[in-house]
């Protein structure tokens, strides 16, 4: 009887597969943080497409520590990534890494947040400044140019903190009725949204309206301001599911809605469309819309 190896149709497929992983494109995706719902679904939607298009992606959580993304980075340089894409935790902070990931020629994109320095391929975000304008009208609209109003500041090293605040602001400052009785950062987080609009509610006897950079923190200043028994317009940033919940439930006002799912798809999109050699836009704006019951 004669010998010879008998390999299983289970057996060429496993090592056809185990090729295809080991000749598929790496990408890195250093995010700033998973503990904010806005940034899970941006995962979900970078995982999605690089699935879709069998390339392999790499998630770096950096817990909202610039010292953390900085090594995630490095890390994803010393494994030869093909590309990283980064969430920054700070735009000024974040930029080290990105000329260290351009010293070794591994390309970068940006997404959501913007670097200050350093070269990257394409950035790809909603147009925060116009969302901060989207928010500001809204308000002003509802108070009838006249009122006091509290602003809540994300991250202060972050772009998209900056650019709301900006176009928010400019609005504002358009209104001479309109005063900002109080601007304190909350970090985009909910736990410090709640502690600090407590902290205002006790100083400030009257105020009409509130803006938070995002979703979270409003969440957390709609329930300190529900525990003290007060009335007011808040507006958030982001429409995560809690928030537009809330905006149903008539507990919460509006908030300005970004697509993050797009977001992390498109990058990814934009990634291997990058490495494939095609040219890529280099801002890729995402829509935005006012989410009001």
């Amino acid at each position: 009887m004669r010998r010879g190896w008998i390999i299983s149709a289970a057996l060429v497929a496993a090592l056809l597969s185990l090729t295809a992983a080991a000749s598929a494109q790496t990408i890195g995706l250093a995010i700033s943080t998973l503990n904010n719902p806005f940034f899970v679904d941006l995962r979900d939607g970078a995982q999605a497409a690089a699935q879709a298009a069998g390339v392999r992606l790499v998630v770096a959580d950096a817990q909202n520590d610039p010292a953390r993304q900085l090594s995630d980075i490095e890390n994803f340089i010393i494994q030869g990534v093909d590309l990283i894409i980064v969430n920054p935790t700070d735009s000024s902070a974040v930029v080290p890494a990105i000329l260290q990931a351009n010293a070794a020629g591994i390309p970068v994109i940006t997404v959501d947040r913007g670097a200050d320095d350093g070269e990257v391929v394409s950035h790809i975000a909603s147009d925060n400044v116009a969302g901060g304008r989207m928010a500001g009208e809204y308000i002003v609209e509802r108070l009838g140019g006249s009122g006091k109003v509290v602003e809540l500041v994300g991250i202060p090293g972050t772009s998209a903190a900056r650019d709301r605040g900006q176009g928010f602001n400019e609005v504002i400052q358009q209104h001479p009725g309109i005063t900002v009785v109080a601007r304190q950062d909350a970090n985009f987080d909910r736990a410090q949204g709640l502690a600090v609009m407590e902290n205002i509610l006790q100083a400030q006897p009257e105020i009409d309206a509130v803006f938070a950079h995002n979703d979270e923190m409003a969440l957390g200043a709609l329930t300190a301001i529900e525990a003290a028994g007060r009335q007011m317009i808040v507006v958030g940033f982001d429409a995560t599911a809690d928030a537009v919940r809330a905006v149903e439930e008539g507990r919460m006002d509006a908030t300005v809605a970004q697509q993050p799912v797009l977001m992390g798809e498109l990058a990814v999109k934009t990634a291997i469309a990058y490495l494939r050699g095609e040219p890529v836009e280099a801002f890729i704006p995402v829509p935005l819309m006012l989410v009001t019951r």
